[in-house]
């Protein structure tokens, strides 16, 4: 991730990648944090630590900054995008493969995102995980 303004959440940028590339010419924007609305509503869909509900562009940031504490991503990948009423919502699943931090632990998770748009930036995302997943690499103790 070149130096810039979101060099702090580069533990992140396989994920923020594939989303830009997931969205293409429906949203204006580079980064992530550039395709969301001020006012999203980020939601998740499990209880793993993360906010079930975030809302707003500022508070997003402030939670995927704890993350980028605890997990580095070294690809995404596995994309499936699914576009519906008329490209206002887009679905997508992907995979994640990176490292808990504190652990040293792989991590190998699965998403499927549901995703809205208004006036070319995400409005609403809406995230299913494979909590397994997540719950075996964060309670690796080896």
């Amino acid at each position: 991730m070149p130096d810039n303004k979101y060099a702090a959440y580069a533990g992140a940028e396989p994920y923020f990648a594939l989303v830009r590339k997931a969205l293409g010419d429906l949203v204006d924007g580079e980064h992530f944090f550039d395709i969301v609305a001020d006012d999203i509503g980020y939601e998740v869909r499990y209880d793993l630590g993360w906010p079930r509900m975030i809302w707003g562009r500022t508070p997003l940031m402030e939670s995927f900054r704890g993350y980028v504490g605890s997990i580095r991503l070294r690809s995404a990948d596995s994309l499936i995008v699914n576009r519906a009423d008329n490209g206002r919502v887009v679905v997508i699943e992907y995979d994640v493969h990176g490292t808990i931090l504190a652990t040293k632990a792989n991590y190998e998770n699965r998403f499927c995102s549901i995703i809205e748009l208004e006036n070319r930036k995400i409005a609403h995302w809406r995230d299913y995980m494979d909590s397994h997943a997540a719950w075996t690499a964060l309670t690796n103790s080896d």
